[in-house]
């Protein structure tokens, strides 16, 4: 894949399109995720998904737990979805959000672009909370998340393990609806 990025991780942004992933989208899905699956720490699945894996979870989300997609040229270059952050009953208003960008687009702006729609998907779902957990060394994303808003609220020490190493994480909040109040952004 071509770079799309001009090397700088805060650098300028592309022509990019945000929508929402179909199943058609599975094969990229996977193959970005995969990548951050067997190579680094930016998420703390262990096994590969398969393209079917993929198809399954896109066919059983529905609009209130989005996934969309970032494209160039209509090739799929990223990835990021609004989930539940937990399955008992008070948690039902709020959400963690994930984005994955394939590594050859990095540093092109497009995390903050799928950011931004992801935490407009969550306003329209109606959400209060997002939540993101950022494994504390991975700098990139935790810059991403101060730019989109999140407020630091938490640090849990040495909670994954991966690579034969324990990683700590920061936990990330933005009150969606307080970043809508008045119809403009906080």
């Amino acid at each position: 894949m071509a770079s799309y990025g001009d090397g700088d991780q805060t650098g300028g942004r592309v022509t990019a399109r945000v929508r929402t992933a179909t199943t058609h989208d599975a094969k990229s899905i996977a193959a970005i995720y995969n990548h951050y699956i067997s190579t680094s720490n930016t998420t703390f699945d262990t096994d590969p998904k398969s393209v079917e894996d993929r198809v399954e979870w896109i066919a059983e989300r529905g609009d209130r737990q989005p996934i969309l997609v970032v494209e160039i040229d209509d090739v799929v270059v990223g990835w990021g979805s609004v989930s539940l952050y937990a399955t008992r009953p008070a948690w039902g208003r709020t959400v963690e959000i994930g984005i994955y960008i394939d590594p050859a687009a990095t540093g092109a702006g497009l995390g903050m672009q799928l950011g931004e729609a992801l935490i407009e998907a969550a306003q329209r779902g109606g959400y209060h909370a997002l939540i993101a957990q950022i494994v504390a060394d991975n700098t990139a994303s935790v810059h991403l998340m101060e730019r989109l808003g999140f407020e630091r609220v938490g640090y849990l020490r040495e909670v994954g393990s991966k690579f034969g190493r324990l990683h700590d994480v920061v936990l990330f909040e933005l009150l969606v609806q307080e970043r809508f109040a008045d119809g403009g952004r906080r």
